[in-house]
């Protein structure tokens, strides 16, 4: 028989292992959203500087054009890109679910952007949107001379390229979270719907997409904290400009801190991106777990 010391032993003995991960992972996360929440209230400019002066540096955000303008950049983008996501991915889905042969190599292509970093899409994008290099030269090379295409370099448009960007990256991970939403309902319930003469949009329109509720909120909810902290699509597409035309809240807050010598006016940025993330996800996390209850 095992003694009482080695029973102790083997049960303290995962807790000892994954001990040093978590506290780690403790300190390096909510240590250090803690430091930042402090630098907010704090006197900070070029280096950490621990003088509390309040809410002073919220009230320079919030006097800041610039920061408007990101967060008006955040509505739009975040407005157009959750909603053309979810309408391309639920109608990829709809498109998969009807047993199509070549079901395996459309879900392939859709979900190939979703292997891509923001970078590299942005990047892509980019050539692609470029008037010098990309649509707008290939479309004059082709002989239609009066085709322009200069939204990346308009600062009333350049927004919309970002939104185009994004949902080209996001439409296939939606059909992936939608397909699997669809596959998921009873076909019995289908078949009783054809057999009382119901047509198959119909059928799409009031029976299935209103049982995909779980799912669209599942989905809403991804596609808002990716609208909410996306920096690297828009530093790689349109680094914010022309100008800040293009500024969101995460390139804010980094041109701020690292580049323009205000870690304290950035400090208070991230924290209020970080509640704003914290005021969809908290809520949600919390319905689940008490629909598991």
């Amino acid at each position: 028989m095992k003694s009482s010391a080695s029973v102790r032993l083997s049960q303290w003995m995962p807790k000892l292992v994954v001990a040093p991960s978590f506290f780690l992972a403790f300190f390096f996360i909510y240590g250090l959203i803690a430091w930042n929440g402090y630098l907010s209230v704090s006197a900070s400019r070029l280096l950490p500087n621990y003088e509390f002066i309040g809410l002073q540096q919220y009230t320079n955000l919030f006097e800041s054009e610039r920061w408007w303008v990101a967060l008006k950049n955040l509505g739009i983008f975040g407005g157009l890109f959750i909603f053309f996501g979810m309408a391309i991915g639920l109608l990829l889905a709809i498109l998969l679910d009807q047993k199509i042969r070549v079901e395996g190599v459309l879900r392939t292509i859709y979900l190939y952007p979703m292997a891509l970093s923001f970078i590299v899409t942005g990047t892509a994008w980019k050539w692609i949107l470029n008037p010098g290099l990309g649509l707008e030269k290939v479309m004059q090379g082709w002989g239609f001379e009066n085709f322009h295409f200069s939204w990346l370099i308009d600062p009333d448009m350049a927004i919309y390229t970002v939104v185009i960007a994004g949902v080209w990256q996001s439409a296939g991970f939606v059909m992936a979270l939608f397909l699997a939403g669809l596959r998921g309902i009873d076909d019995s319930i289908l078949k009783a719907a054809q057999i009382d003469g119901a047509s198959l949009p119909r059928i799409y329109w009031r029976i299935i997409i209103p049982s995909l509720r779980p799912v669209f909120f599942s989905t809403l909810m991804v596609l808002s904290h990716l609208a909410i902290k996306s920096f690297d699509l828009v530093m790689a597409l349109t680094a914010g400009g022309p100008g800040y035309a293009t500024d969101l809240p995460a390139t804010f807050m980094y041109t701020m801190a690292f580049s323009r010598g205000q870690i304290g006016l950035g400090a208070a940025s991230a924290t209020i991106m970080l509640a704003t993330v914290a005021a969809l996800v908290v809520p949600y996390l919390y319905s689940e777990l008490r629909g598991k209850r």
